[in-house]
């Protein structure tokens, strides 16, 4: 997933496209970010990863992981409690908001890229469960 130009009314489009707020779509947006510089980093240290021939492209696992870490650096242990009130439970809920995103003009995808690639990418109360959580917290920022 990569950045893309803006629609012409993109909020109505998302407004249309489900149950979250603005706020999570936001956070999304901001998760990408994160996740792009987190990918180019690990790309940076790791020469045998090759560089990153689609710009700024993520994959759905890539960015699902990305958003969970993200989350929990802004959030800590209070980042299932913000994504349950944006309606986010699964990662599926990341897909379908990246593909209204996609459909609103806001981000771009490769051809390759399906709202399946977000489908059970780990389990939300595994992910946040709080030991997890405190160990990311703890853990030096890449």
């Amino acid at each position: 997933m990569a950045h893309a130009t803006t629609a012409s009314d993109p909020a109505d489009a998302l407004a249309k496209a489900g149950p979250y707020p603005m706020a999570a779509y936001q956070f999304l947006q901001e998760g990408l970010r994160h996740t792009v510089r987190q990918v180019h980093e690990q790309r940076s240290a790791d020469p045998s990863m090759g560089d990153m021939a689609d710009g700024d492209h993520v994959t759905g696992q890539q960015l699902c992981v990305g958003l969970r870490d993200y989350a929990i650096g802004q959030f800590g242990l209070l980042a299932p409690v913000v994504l349950e009130s944006w309606s986010i439970r699964r990662t599926d809920d990341f897909g379908r908001m990246v593909f209204a995103m996609i459909d609103a003009g806001l981000m771009s995808k490769t051809a390759h890229d399906t709202p399946e690639d977000f489908c059970g990418v780990y389990d939300f109360e595994e992910a946040f469960h709080r030991e997890h959580a405190v160990a990311a917290i703890r853990a030096p920022a890449v």
